[in-house]
């Protein structure tokens, strides 16, 4: 049996395609029409798809959309009507688009598959699943566990902000709902738009920015904008928000409150800002940890599962790992809006379907270490970099690794791109910039001279999973790059009495550990532990590092610039490594350096995207 799933219309649109139980492909729109977060119709990835299956879309048995476009409609509609007449300015213009987008849907979803295929039966093959349900699905069957709790937690779905599933063998009951508008997606999406980022893709900025600030407003958001109960239930004070009825998320109120305006995004952040950010991620910690303790007291399941875009708070999760109420839990790569379309095909196969889900594997998932997505033969690359003119050589995989790991021990940035992209937002040793964690510039040179993003921001370490608990607190799999932990307490550099007294974006450049590039500063690392059975040429680059330096270390950070999508293709990543500052470039068996390449190829792309 094969199912494609697919979301789109709100943002990350993307597809995928199981066979059977079997993840064939899954992919996300925007890394083919290089738009960030692109939320159009998915025919990109569908393409994608169908080729990685070598079939046409009349031989997909089911085609699933990852939400109720009528329920949806029913919300912005009933929102509005229990606000009015506040926002009717804004209803006005929006309902047009409303009306196209969700009341029919259907219709524009049939159009825009009669693209691929005139003769498909829809009444029989067009499926609809709840929002939730697609999150869920995506987080519990393709996870290693026979039963768990999952956890659902995002913006807003059809009405449901916050979820609770329980999920046996190929069953899953949704047992538990918040609705609309109290959401902690939301909640944290008004400190995102308040500190000067952008809504749906900088809050990950925010918690970045948390350790720089000190947790000063988090009673007063625990008490004015929130109120929590024992079980972490919780209700928004809408008094202080307006994103029910304007195109903004904070009102005059809420500005009052905590005493300025939002910034805008060219000011510059301030301790302010910095305390902000550390109050709303504690603030969310204690409200995410009050959930996960009352659900486990409640149900007595020993496995959690997460999804939903909050699931991608990787420091909350490294705190629900170490409460240790839960003796494993699972998280979805791909936990935002792009994984509802596995989900959705999910709800198909299982749910609609009640098709037999084989025992999983306690120790192994089902989504292949993440790499779903394209991947380009050895002549399609060598052809690629020939149109671009790029200069190259072509050597063996043990020449590679090892002249990889000469390059990032000498300090050198290296462009890595190799096998099937990820799906989800991390970058997992597929579509990669790499460098030396040892290297004490490093992190200070990728986001200025790379990445061409703020200072702040820190950057993940991929260590071989063998070595992780050598060198962070962690000993747990995490190759999905979603827990956080500290670097262990041997590897720490402690601050002297004069660093200690330094405020915000004046503690960056302190080395704190013998790896200073990934080693954030309150001591955090948001680690990838990398395995052999899921990407052996990645295992054997760091593997070839630490026998070189003795470290199983690598600093690891999506390839792209900010703003711009993670790479797809060869073309992309060589565009991309002639507008930065990459020192090396590693496509599949193809080895290239900078200053061999023409300087007529040189790209600007210090203003080729958007501010993200």
């Amino acid at each position: 049996m094969k199912i494609l799933g697919i979301s789109a219309f709100y943002h990350d649109s993307a597809a995928a395609l199981i066979e059977n139980e079997k993840i064939i492909a899954a992919a996300q729109e925007e890394r083919f029409t290089r738009k960030k977060h692109d939320s159009n119709f998915p025919t990109h990835a569908i393409h994608y798809c169908l080729e990685e299956a070598h079939i046409e879309l009349q031989d997909i048995d089911y085609i699933v959309f990852y939400d109720k476009p009528y329920l949806k409609f029913e919300r912005l509609l009933e929102t509005y009507l229990a606000f009015a007449p506040r926002g009717f300015k804004s209803f006005s213009k929006a309902i047009p688009i409303w009306i196209k987008e969700k009341l029919f849907q259907k219709k524009l979803l049939k159009d825009e598959f009669k693209k691929f295929s005139k003769d498909l039966n829809w009444n029989q093959k067009l499926l609809f699943a709840e929002h939730h349900q697609s999150h869920a699905a995506s987080a519990f069957f393709p996870s290693p566990f026979e039963e768990a709790i999952i956890l659902t937690m995002d913006g807003v779905g059809e009405w449901a902000t916050t979820s609770v599933a329980i999920g046996k063998k190929n069953s899953l009951e949704v047992v538990k709902e918040l609705h609309f508008p109290h959401s902690l997606g939301l909640l944290y999406s008004a400190f995102t738009y308040y500190t000067g980022f952008k809504v749906n893709s900088g809050e990950y900025k925010v918690m970045g920015l948390a350790p720089y600030g000190n947790s000063i407003f988090k009673d007063l958001i625990l008490e004015k904008l929130v109120h929590v109960k024992q079980d972490g239930t919780f209700r928004l004070n809408m008094d202080y928000f307006d994103y029910c009825t304007d195109l903004r998320m904070t009102n005059n109120k809420f500005h009052k409150l905590f005493g300025t305006t939002p910034r805008k995004s060219d000011e510059p952040l301030t301790q302010r800002h910095m305390d902000l950010a550390a109050s709303i991620q504690a603030a969310i910690e204690e409200i995410i940890l009050k959930m996960t303790q009352s659900l486990y007291n409640e149900y007595k399941i020993e496995n959690l599962c997460l999804a939903g875009g909050v699931a991608l708070n990787c420091v909350a999760n490294g705190k629900i790992l170490r409460d240790q109420k839960f003796k494993n839990i699972w998280i979805q790569p791909a936990a935002g809006d792009a994984g509802g379309a596995l989900g959705a095909a999910y709800c198909c196969y299982y749910l609609y379907k009640n098709q037999p889900r084989s025992t999983p594997h306690i120790k192994k998932d089902k989504m292949q270490g993440g790499y779903l997505g394209p991947q380009f033969p050895q002549n399609q690359v060598e052809n690629d970099l020939k149109e671009a003119h790029a200069k190259y050589i072509t050597l063996n995989e043990d020449e590679i690794i090892d002249q990889t790991a000469q390059a990032l021990q000498e300090g050198k940035a290296v462009g890595w791109f190799q096998g099937r992209m990820e799906f989800g937002p991390r970058a997992l040793g597929n579509r990669s910039i790499l460098g030396d964690a040892r290297n004490k510039t490093m992190q200070k040179n990728l986001n200025l001279k790379v990445k061409f993003r703020e200072s702040f921001r820190p950057f993940a370490p991929s260590v071989i999973r063998e070595e992780v608990s050598n060198w962070f607190e962690l000993d747990y799999d995490s190759p999905y790059m979603l827990l956080v932990d500290s670097v262990k307490n041997e590897k720490q550099l402690p601050m002297s009495e004069e660093q200690k007294k330094l405020f915000g974006i004046e503690k960056l450049n302190i080395h704190r550990s013998e790896i200073p590039a990934i080693t954030h500063i309150d001591y955090s690392a948001r680690i990838q532990t990398v395995h052999q059975d899921t990407n052996p040429r990645y295992h054997k680059l760091i593997s070839k590092f630490k026998e070189k330096t003795g470290c199983p270390v690598l600093v690891n950070t999506s390839f792209n610039v900010r703003g711009e999508p993670i790479v797809c293709t060869p073309k992309d990543a060589f565009r991309c490594f002639m507008g930065t500052d990459l020192d090396i470039l590693v496509v599949e068996n193809c080895f290239l350096k900078k200053e061999e390449q023409s300087l007529s190829l040189k790209e600007d792309y210090k203003h080729k995207f958007e501010l993200d």
